[in-house]
C-alpha cells in the first residue's frame, strides 16, 4: 500500500481559469477504466515542458516537442493503457491521427495539440478507440474536472496523485494545481513519467521554459524508484494569465516566488510517486552533505537509491549497513577519502572513520529500519554542496507487479 499518502479529496483541489478538464472510457485497455484525458486551453495560454531523455523516446514526446514550437497550443491529450513507443512510423503517424481528431473537435489546428500516451511499450496504439473516445472527453470538459483527471492518467499507480496551493503575488490571489502519475519505471532524467501543473500567473513563454526546467531539477528529477528511464516521460507547466499578477523577469520577487510555490507543489507529487511505488514499503530520503560539487553528491545519492541490495535490505528492515558503503565506495568519486565519511541513519552515527562508529549499536539501527519512513545522510566532508534524492525499497510486489504488468 502507498506510504503516508492522505487520501485524495475533490474539494480540496482548486480550478485554473483557462484551463478545462475532460474524461472519457476509451477501452483502450480494457473497459470500464477511465483512460483519456483531453486538457483544453483557453487562446493564449502559455505552455513550456520538459521530455525525457531517452533516446528510444515515445512517438507522442516526439510529436509534441515538435507542436511545442508553435507556442499557441490549445489542448493537450492523454491516454494510457499504451505508450505508442517503440512503434516506428505507424506510431508518429497515430499520434498525429489523435491530434488532428481532436483539433477538428476543438475547431483549432493539429499542430496546437500535445499528445502523451503511458502504458505498454512496443504494442500499436488502439487508434480507433482514442478518436471514438475524444468526443465523449470532449463533451466532458469542466474547469473542476482535477479530480478525475488525476485518476484518467494512472496505470500502475495505487492511488492518484493531485495538489492544490494558493500564494499572494502583487497583491492578487494565485492559484496552482497539478496531477502526476508513475509508480515503476521511474528514474526521471528530466521529470515524472507524466506530469501537468497550471497556474494563473501572467509570465511570458520564454520564463515559463526556465521555470519548468528549474522546477523539474528540483523536485522530479529528485526521485527514482528502479533506475529505469521511462521511453515517456513528460513535465507540462501550464500559465493561462487570467489572475494578472505579470512576472517580466527573473529578477524581480514575484518570480521566484512563484518559482518556489510550483516546485513546492512538484516535490510534493513526486514525493507521492515514491510513497506509491510498484510494491514499495518504505519511503527513504537519501541526504549527500559536503560535496565539492552536485554532480558528487547526486553520484552517490543514486548509487546508494539504485542498490537492489541496499533496496532489499530496506524492504527487510535489515541494519545491514555495509551495502550502503559499498555504494559509496562504487560511486565514482576520484579521490575520495573513506576515512572522512559519516553515515548517519536518521540521527544514528552509523559509520565513520572508515567503519563503524565507536558508539554504533545495531539495536539503534535497527529501530529506524523497522519505520515505514527513513533518512540516509552522507557527509563526504568534501566541500559545501548537499543534494537530496527521494526513493523507496524493493519488495516481492515489485517483481510481481512488474512480472504481470502484460497480463
Amino acid at each position: 500500500m502507498p506510504i503516508n499518502i492522505s487520501p485524495l479529496l475533490p474539494e480540496k483541489l482548486l480550478p485554473i481559469a483557462g484551463v478545462s478538464l475532460g474524461i472519457a472510457e476509451a477501452g483502450i485497455k480494457k473497459p470500464d477504466h477511465k483512460d483519456l484525458l483531453v486538457i483544453a486551453l483557453d487562446d493564449g495560454v502559455k505552455v513550456a515542458g520538459v521530455f525525457t531523455k531517452n533516446r528510444f523516446c515515445a512517438a507522442p514526446v516526439i510529436v509534441a516537442k515538435l507542436h511545442l514550437t508553435e507556442n499557441s497550443i490549445r489542448a493537450l491529450v492523454v491516454n494510457t493503457g499504451n505508450a505508442n513507443a517503440g512503434t516506428g512510423n505507424s506510431g508518429l503517424e497515430h499520434a498525429c491521427t489523435t491530434c488532428a481528431t481532436l483539433a477538428k473537435l476543438l475547431d483549432c489546428k493539429a499542430q496546437q495539440v500535445l499528445p502523451f500516451s503511458t502504458g505498454v511499450i512496443m504494442e500499436p496504439l488502439p487508434i480507433e478507440a482514442i478518436i471514438n473516445g475524444l468526443p465523449a472527453a470532449v463533451a466532458d470538459l469542466k474547469p473542476d474536472n482535477w479530480f478525475d483527471a488525476a485518476h484518467a492518467i494512472l496505470t500502475t499507480d495505487i492511488v492518484p496523485k493531485a495538489v492544490s496551493k494558493q500564494i499572494q503575488l502583487n497583491g492578487q490571489a494565485i492559484t496552482i494545481t497539478g496531477i502526476a502519475k508513475g509508480s515503476g519505471m521511474i528514474r526521471p532524467n528530466m521529470a515524472t513519467m507524466l506530469g501537468f501543473i497550471a497556474t494563473d500567473a501572467t509570465i511570458s513563454q520564454s520564463l515559463l521554459q526556465q521555470m519548468v526546467q528549474y522546477v523539474a531539477n528540483h523536485s522530479f528529477n529528485c526521485i527514482t524508484v528502479d533506475g529505469d528511464t521511462s521511453t515517456n516521460d513528460a513535465f507540462m507547466l501550464l500559465a493561462t494569465g487570467h489572475a494578472g499578477a505579470e512576472i517580466t523577469s527573473t529578477e524581480c520577487a514575484a518570480f521566484g516566488l512563484l518559482q518556489e510555490a510550483i516546485t513546492a507543489v512538484s516535490a510534493e507529487l513526486a514525493r507521492m510517486i515514491v510513497r506509491d511505488g510498484e510494491g514499495a514499503t518504505k519511503f527513504i530520503t537519501i541526504q549527500v552533505d559536503g560535496g565539492k560539487d552536485l554532480d558528487e553528491c547526486a553520484k552517490v545519492a543514486y548509487t546508494i537509491a539504485h542498490s537492489p541490495l541496499v533496496k532489499t535490505a530496506f524492504f527487510a528492515s535489515d541494519p545491514n549497513l555495509g551495502r550502503i558503503l559499498a555504494a559509496i565506495g562504487y560511486s565514482g568519486i576520484n579521490e575520495l577519502n573513506v576515512n572522512g565519511i559519516q553515515l548517519y541513519l536518521d540521527n544514528v552515527l552509523v559509520a565513520e572513520n572508515g567503519g563503524r562508529a565507536s558508539g554504533y549499536e545495531e539495536t539503534d539501527g535497527q529501530q529506524v529500519m523497522n519505520q515505514p519512513e527513513i533518512t540516509v545522510r552522507v557527509a563526504l566532508n568534501r566541500g559545501t554542496t548537499t543534494t537530496t534524492v527521494w526513493t523507496c525499497d524493493f519488495s516481492y510486489d515489485y517483481v510481481r507487479i512488474n512480472a504481470e504488468y502484460r497480463s
